[in-house]
């Protein structure tokens, strides 16, 4: 009978522990779950995405927020700097803060506009402004937060896109009626991917028998009718700006071919017929240049200059004091020569008329005047 009241007893007591022992063990965890986070120190508590896209020319702040742990009683010490893509390569620092002090670390292109959000980043709020974005600042962002014993980090990846610039549209194809036609869309600048889109602004939406491609930016039209007339819009896009350009199509009839061929022939002829004049022209003007050549070279010139007398010897000198003096006069209009004195025989009477006569002087190189 005892030894039945004592394993009751032994029972009673060890359903009654079961609670107590249960209480103590979920005590115990929590206790020690809070000494492990208080012990793990700092934490970086920014969110967000870890891959921000930003336009060309705007500004952005990356997120490092912190908060140290108790058991941080170290230097507090920041660092920003860019990630190498290749690993094999160091990472370029950026901008540091270290005993109260603001660094910027290096002279390229790519710190330029860099600085810290907070005046006093010790206060919890590492966070990294960039201004006037360039595509050159693509990249992977670290930010380093470290107060011995603790220290955490958090990676951000910038990527800069260049918005699309306006589009020239040009139509390729001569807009006759019941040919191809093409109308091509193309931006010169602007970060992939590109997305075109063709509207047409006037006489309804584009004809489902129409094709576009939205990466080139070509519209087909492979049969072109007065249906597809209108004002055509394109427009180019991508993750941060739009673009667009208009460009009229029209619907032209094709020429009359008869009259196409029949001018063409009409032309040819008057063109034949002009270079056969222009050749018959050429032959004509050498032909009478040929001939005048060689009437003039068969001419006698009768204004040549008398060939010139050889110098004067003491025999011409000597035969010159020899000449008797020659002189001439002029009766009734006719002219007759004498020496010293003469006089006219007209045929009317056998009369002599004296004249007065000038004597004339002979020249050693022409001789007598004539």
């Amino acid at each position: 009978m005892l030894r039945q009241s004592c394993s009751h007893w032994k029972s009673f007591s060890s359903l009654n522990c079961l609670p107590w022992l249960s209480c103590f063990l979920l005590c115990t965890a929590t206790l020690l779950s809070t000494e492990l986070r208080c012990a793990r120190g700092m934490q970086v508590t920014s969110t967000g995405p870890q891959t921000i896209q930003v336009a060309e020319g705007e500004g952005v702040t990356l997120g490092c927020r912190y908060t140290p742990g108790t058991l941080d009683t170290g230097e507090l010490d920041i660092e920003w700097s860019v990630l190498s893509p290749d690993t094999t390569q160091k990472d370029q620092m950026l901008m540091s803060y270290s005993s109260g002090t603001k660094y910027l670390h290096g002279n390229h292109a790519l710190a330029k506009g860099f600085s810290f959000t907070a005046p006093d980043p010790s206060m919890g709020d590492a966070s990294l402004s960039i201004a006037l974005l360039s595509p050159a600042h693509s990249a992977t962002y670290q930010c380093k937060v470290k107060k011995s014993p603790g220290v955490d980090m958090r990676k951000v990846s910038l990527v800069v896109i260049v918005k699309p610039s306006a589009p020239k549209c040009w139509v390729e194809g001569g807009e006759l009626v019941g040919e191809a036609v093409a109308l091509h869309c193309q931006s010169a600048k602007g970060s992939t991917p590109l997305k075109y889109t063709w509207r047409r602004e006037s006489a309804g939406p584009v004809p489902a028998t129409a094709t576009q491609n939205s990466v080139t930016g070509e519209l087909k039209i492979s049969n072109h009718s007065q249906s597809f007339a209108g004002i055509y819009r394109c427009e180019v896009n991508n993750a941060v700006g739009a673009e667009h350009c208009k460009i009229n199509l029209r619907a032209n009839k094709p020429p009359n071919r008869a009259a196409v061929i029949v001018g063409t022939v009409v032309g040819s002829l008057l063109l034949l017929i002009i270079l056969l004049v222009i050749i018959g022209l050429l032959y004509w003007k050498l032909n009478s240049r040929y001939h005048n050549d060689k009437e003039f070279s068969n001419e006698i010139r009768e204004d040549v200059p008398p060939p010139e007398s050889r110098p004067v010897s003491r025999h011409t000198s000597r035969s010159t004091n020899q000449h008797p003096q020659v002189t001439y006069c002029q009766v009734g209009g006719t002219e007759g020569s004498s020496f010293n004195e003469g006089c006219a025989h007209p045929h009317s009477s056998n009369s002599c008329t004296p004249v007065k006569c000038t004597p004339v002087e002979y020249d050693s190189k022409y001789g007598y005047a004539v």
